[in-house]
């Protein structure tokens, strides 16, 4: 039985990793981990790992310094704060922005206020700004009455990630169509490969996805569906795609899976009315990541991965093991199938899980890396 609360470990981590900036990488922009791998860590059961996995963390990658605020944001000035959508060097004054707002309003009406303005830019950082979002979201929502100023303050840096790495993907999506997830999925052409997939490969696929076959007629070709049961269907088909392509690099796809469990933890905050439209910008990131790190279809939809894991472990195991091996993607990606599963037991959730343990590199040895940004 763990000896420290989910509560107290979060907190405690939060102190820990409060001077790191949002970003890390030698020559790369990747995101700060740190906050969002501690929160699952907790909540996998791992509370008493926390603070070891932190200052592991830590010493694995050095991360840049944080944008200084510079010239405040006015809002309720929409030609204040909309140029600033998708500037980096505007961190620091998106953070500072979002503490005003934090410090004078309920987080659920800052929250409320700000995600129909954010969502166009649901991509920003690899989906990062709405996982770290959502993250901060679950641990205030835990604290209730008792939630603290780090937590607070982390969501503040959650909401400025987004706004700051913010980027909109060509199109406007809606679920105006027939298809059920798995037959969009399987429906959308995937572009061969001219040679070798290369580091810049990914990145000039998203600079021209609006080009892409198929990718237009993606966007209104699912059909609405009552949100839990939409957000089920996407988490188990990227666990699916994910499990199909072993020759693809480890980590961007596991967001196929996050990103959609993420928001999950937001929805039940939100009015009705901003759940539609936020699962239409799901699903375009969704397209967006098939087309951008797959060149086909390889063994998506097929048993192939039962041959994989053949010594999956027992579900008990799984956060341990995740904690053990520390790499950030595969503790939050564990977490995540982990609860999608509670809610459909699918095998491919843990046998998905099991892969990345697998196949991304430990935390230790190095981590996971991704191809457009991490």
């Amino acid at each position: 039985m763990s000896s420290i609360s989910y509560s107290d470990a979060l907190n405690d981590a939060l102190e820990r990793l409060d001077d790191l900036g949002y970003e890390r990488g030698q020559g790369v922009d990747l995101a700060n981990h740190g906050p969002m791998g501690a929160e699952a860590l907790a909540l996998l059961g791992q509370t008493d790992e926390v603070a070891r996995w932190v200052g592991r963390y830590r010493k694995a990658m050095e991360h840049h310094e944080p944008p200084a605020a510079r010239f405040a944001l006015d809002p309720a000035d929409e030609s204040s704060w909309r140029p600033a959508l998708g500037a980096f060097r505007r961190a620091g004054d998106w953070e500072r922005l979002f503490l005003r707002e934090l410090a004078g309003d309920p987080w659920r009406e800052v929250l409320t206020r700000w995600w129909p303005r954010l969502l166009p830019g649901l991509f920003a950082g690899l989906t990062h700004g709405v996982i770290r979002t959502a993250h901060a979201v679950r641990g205030l929502d835990a604290a209730g009455d008792g939630a603290t100023a780090l937590q607070r303050g982390e969501l503040a840096r959650g909401l400025a990630y987004w706004a700051a790495r913010y980027r909109e993907l060509p199109g406007r999506p809606r679920l105006r169509g027939t298809h059920e997830l798995s037959e969009a999925v399987a429906a959308l052409p995937r572009v061969p490969l001219d040679g070798p997939a290369g580091p810049d490969t990914g990145r000039q696929r998203l600079d021209t996805l609006a080009e892409l076959p198929g990718y237009g007629e993606s966007l209104e070709v699912l059909a609405p569906r009552q949100a839990s049961r939409l957000l089920s269907e996407m988490t188990v088909q990227f666990a699916d795609v994910y499990l199909g392509h072993p020759e693809v690099y480890p980590v961007p796809l596991i967001h196929g899976v996050t990103a959609p469990a993420a928001v999950r933890l937001v929805l039940p905050h939100l009015p009705p009315a901003l759940h539609e439209p936020t699962l239409a910008r799901l699903w375009q990131v969704q397209s967006a990541f098939l087309l951008v790190f797959t060149s086909d279809r390889r063994d998506e939809g097929t048993a192939a991965w039962r041959a994989e894991s053949p010594d999956l472990p027992p579900l008990d195991e799984l956060g341990a093991r995740a904690a053990e091996h520390g790499d950030e993607h595969v503790i939050k990606f564990t977490e995540a199938c982990l609860r999608e599963y509670a809610l459909r037991p699918d095998p491919r959730y843990p046998a998905a899980a099991f892969a990345a343990q697998r196949r991304v590199t430990r935390l230790d040895d190095g981590g996971g890396v991704a191809g457009v940004a991490s």
